[in-house]
């Protein structure tokens, strides 16, 4: 659990998006927060951080979260510099959108090896620590089309329902070693991400793609979203921010759906 001017936070895929949204959101109560990406673009996120959250010792580290070595030498020197983690986020993910029927196993194999493979290694590292000194909060960003088959984005479902299915299983075994472990699952969210899967990804939504968003769209079996808008990275970062707070010290395992009502909370 993060208390506020004392924990050592962890963010993986924070040089945009969500993840750096969370970073943000996490920044006033940390004292020591790292943040991870393979993009070179972290450096500017962790700076602009710092500059907002002087009480706050922000840093960037550049890695790659399907390199095992590169996530337990990042580990290795939190904890020579601070001291163990309390809180983890992880974030990172890619999206690979194809038929199933079309998908390449290139583009399989990444999007299992960054979104399942990455945060397996990355929680299984954080855990283990976490286990041993009987502390500490993880949360790891999924997606709600882990539960909700979408047409096109077969193996980003396939890669969050297995990311989804193994963070489950190691929030139970740690649980008894005072270590929580929960998902934050978001909808269709304002990121680059969304945005490429309509246009490019530095272009604003235009109004087609919000109105097929919000309305569905019947002919891919696709509701529309219930309140009427889309979500921001700031509304999935209030959500982990409350999971890691003391505020959810009795929930673990859980999985917490923001997507404005878009998958009825299936």
């Amino acid at each position: 659990m993060i208390e506020s001017g004392k924990s050592v936070v962890v963010v993986t895929g924070a040089a945009g998006g969500i993840g750096a949204a969370i970073a943000a959101g996490l920044a006033e109560d940390a004292k020591v927060l790292s943040l991870w990406d393979r993009d070179p673009r972290i450096h500017g996120v962790a700076r602009d951080i710092g500059e907002s959250a002087p009480g706050t010792e922000c840093a960037a580290e550049v890695v790659d979260v399907t390199d095992p070595a590169r996530i337990g030498a990042a580990f290795d020197r939190i904890a020579a510099d601070h001291g163990p983690v309390d809180v983890l986020v992880h974030a990172a993910g890619v999206m690979e959108p194809g038929s199933a029927l079309d998908i390449s196993p290139d583009a399989w194999e990444r999007c299992l090896a960054v979104n399942t493979t990455g945060a397996m290694h990355v929680t299984q590292r954080a855990a283990r620590d976490m286990a041993a000194v009987g502390r500490g909060s993880i949360v790891v960003v999924s997606s709600n089309a882990a539960n909700t088959p979408r047409i096109a984005m077969a193996a980003y479902g396939a890669a969050k329902a297995a990311t989804t299915a193994f963070t489950r299983s190691l929030a139970l075994e740690v649980a008894p070693r005072g270590v929580r472990v929960n998902l934050v699952s978001p909808g269709s969210t304002d990121t680059a991400m969304l945005r490429g899967l309509y246009a490019d990804g530095d272009e604003p939504l235009d109004a087609p793609a919000r109105t097929s968003l919000l309305d569905g769209d019947p002919g891919a079996y696709r509701l529309g979203i219930p309140l009427r808008r889309i979500a921001s990275p700031a509304d999935i970062a209030a959500a982990v921010r409350f999971l890691v707070s003391d505020g959810a010290r009795h929930i673990t395992m859980h999985d917490l759906r923001v997507d404005g009502g878009a998958t009825l909370d299936m």
